[in-house]
């Protein structure tokens, strides 16, 4: 019990490190309509300026994670 209450808050303290807006609202509204649009290929101008021309030169077809990943970063960061 004790060791799943530490890795609980672990993973908690490293999701708030990595994006410290996962706790405002207004970020998971972002999240949430950036998900809704791609799924009509209407993505935000600004989910697109946060991902670099690189990762877009070498992409291929990247899995959910990764993109998951990417939306993200452009709402709680």
């Amino acid at each position: 019990m004790r060791y799943s209450l530490f890795l609980f808050f672990g993973i908690l303290a490293g999701l708030f490190l990595s994006w410290p807006g996962i706790v405002i609202s207004r970020n998971w509204k972002c999240f949430n309509d950036i998900i809704a649009r791609s799924a009509e290929d209407k993505i935000s101008i600004k989910a697109v300026m946060e991902v670099s021309p690189s990762y877009l030169i070498k992409s291929k077809n990247k899995n959910m994670l990764s993109k998951i990943r990417i939306i993200a970063d452009a709402c709680f960061r």
